[in-house]
């Protein structure tokens, strides 16, 4: 029981950002957090080190947070925190609130995995090779994908401002 409160104390927090980037609700993020590393205590037993034990946690987050959209019934709306952005056309057009509004909605209407991969990496602040985990990817699949998101939030951005 020790060991699982070092992890909790050590985890909690990255664990809480990651949720926190999926969700963009302090409540929700904190709920699902709760949730999640209480389900990890239930399974601790079937941690068999794989993986580095934040992905593994992460990972139980993210199915945590998905199971609560299911029960409430609800839809993530692909919002990014103002603090985000990674890029430097993203960053560039960011500094105002317009633009940001643009990214907001590229970001909703992005496919999969490239949308959630972005958010991995900028909001849950991942490294690629956790990323990869979480997909069951290579490496290189996580770098690719991520900057092929980015590419496609720039190349809209960039179709939007055509005359």
């Amino acid at each position: 029981m020790r060991e699982f409160e070092r992890i909790y104390k050590e985890y909690f927090s990255d664990v809480f950002r990651y949720v926190l980037a999926l969700s963009r609700n302090d409540s929700i993020a904190e709920e699902v957090t709760a949730e999640a590393f209480f389900k990890a205590l239930k399974k601790i037993g079937s941690f068999d080190g794989r993986c580095d034990i934040k992905t593994w946690l992460c990972q139980i987050a993210k199915n945590t947070y998905y199971d609560y959209l299911r029960k409430n019934k609800m839809q993530t709306d692909g919002a990014i925190p103002e603090n985000a952005a990674s890029d430097c056309v993203i960053d560039a057009a960011y500094d105002d609130r317009e633009s940001a509004l643009r990214i907001h909605k590229i970001l909703h209407n992005m496919d999969e995995p490239y949308k959630e991969v972005f958010t991995l990496r900028v909001f849950g602040e991942l490294a690629f090779s956790q990323i990869a985990e979480l997909f069951g990817k290579t490496e290189s699949w996580a770098r690719v994908t991520y900057h092929r998101a980015k590419g496609k939030i720039a190349d809209c951005m960039k179709k939007e401002d055509l005359p």
